[in-house]
């Protein structure tokens, strides 16, 4: 099981001629990196993959990667290498290393930025629930919300693993940096892995929940496998596959949670103005996620004919689409507020939702005059933090 994120073990030929190739040590230079050419480049530049990796990696901050390309000769990627501190590079504590080595893979395999959108928007509905109700408010059930956040965490995991482990030819060409393509996690651990966070997930919900709050988490877990599984693997349909998108990230996690916080107050499911606003509002956001998420993948899904919307319309039509629909949402929620100041704060949903209406044309701007040449995950990770953003203002609605 290879679970090494940052080592490299090429073979470079010695100065005499007829002898052996010897193996570079852990912590190699930079001339015999620069000299390590990998059978298949990866299609995101080099400097996007190390961006992803420190954005998706905060246990290894002592170690600084720097990136420089070379102008003459062609392009060629220098890789250097610092290690955390003199005792490691002499040769630590194995075991230490291990364990840091495997606790990066597996943060890594979960794709935090899921966990955040999830964790965010969990909280929010939470909120809402408590706002709704604050005669109500036990903190003794602190403990309860905190078990049902690990639940959704560990359904994203499964989620987000089991497509891992079933796209690991597509992820070498358009994600390498994941840790199964790039060898950093075996399959063995990563099936491992999501079958824990399957369990633990169920256990966890069955326990604390009901019958109906566990329906819904295993009907999410169901979407989850048989949109990457084979037979049925629904991501090769894109109308189906971000059918399933928008309703697991959008309509079940937003219902789920604050039908789940209702009945642990004691109160039975009603709708309210701004829950069927949030609810609506993230369904629609999770729908333009699911239409944009294939455009850094184009080359590798027509590579694997995988059919998605990118690949069949076009990377500048697509990214049209999402943006159109994504300002749709938040002139939407501009509307709402002016129409209904009753029931929702206009000094706080205005001129936020303007702020991200003006971020995303901007944005649009900016790839439009880069002929969407440019990492199209640069626009997901923006869509992401807008996401996040919009779920902290959406709990202080009043």
């Amino acid at each position: 099981m290879a679970l090494s994120s940052s080592s490299f073990s090429p073979t470079s030929p010695s100065s005499h001629p007829g002898s052996r190739p010897v193996s570079c040590p852990r912590f190699t230079t930079a001339r015999h990196l620069a000299s390590f050419h990998r059978p298949r480049p990866p299609l995101l530049p080099a400097s996007a993959i190390a961006s992803l990796r420190a954005l998706s990696n905060p246990f290894s901050v002592s170690r600084a990667v720097s990136l420089s390309k070379a102008h003459a000769g062609g392009r060629q990627t220098r890789f250097s290498i610092k290690a955390g501190s003199q005792a490691s590079a002499a040769g630590s504590n194995p075991l230490s290393e291990k364990i840091s080595e495997l606790r990066d893979s597996c943060w890594r395999f979960l794709r935090p930025h899921t966990i955040r959108g999830t964790a965010l928007g969990s909280i929010a509905l939470v909120a809402r629930a408590l706002i709704e109700s604050p005669e109500l408010i036990n903190w003794r059930l602190t403990f309860k919300a905190l078990y049902g956040l690990i639940a959704l965490i560990c359904g994203n995991g499964y989620i987000v693993g089991i497509n891992q482990i079933y796209d690991i030819g597509i992820d070498k060409v358009n994600k390498p940096y994941l840790p199964i393509a790039a060898g950093d996690l075996s399959v063995e651990s990563a099936w491992f892995l999501v079958l824990f966070f399957a369990a633990a997930g169920l256990l966890i919900v069955g326990w604390n929940f009901g019958s109906f709050i566990s329906s819904l988490y295993c009907l999410g877990l169901f979407l989850g496998t048989i949109y990457s599984v084979p037979p049925f693997r629904l991501k090769r349909y894109p109308v189906v596959a971000f059918l399933i998108i928008a309703t697991v990230r959008g309509f079940l996690l937003n219902f789920g949670v604050y039908y789940a916080t209702r009945a642990a107050l004691g109160l039975t499911f009603k709708w309210s103005s701004p829950v069927a606003f949030i609810t609506t509002f993230v369904t629609v956001f999770a729908l333009v996620i699911a239409i944009t998420k294939d455009l850094p993948d184009v080359e590798g899904d027509r590579k694997f004919q995988i059919s998605t919307l990118a690949t069949r319309l076009g990377v500048r039509n697509i990214a049209f689409l999402g943006s159109g629909l994504l300002l749709a949402n938040y002139l939407g929620a501009i509307l709402v507020a002016i129409y209904m100041p009753q029931v929702f704060r206009r000094s706080i949903m205005v001129p936020a939702h303007a702020i991200f209406a003006l971020g995303l044309i901007f944005q649009a701007w900016v790839l439009e005059q880069a002929k969407y040449t440019k990492d199209m995950r640069i626009q997901i990770l923006i869509t992401y933090f807008l996401y996040s953003i919009e779920q902290i203002c959406q709990s202080n609605n009043a």
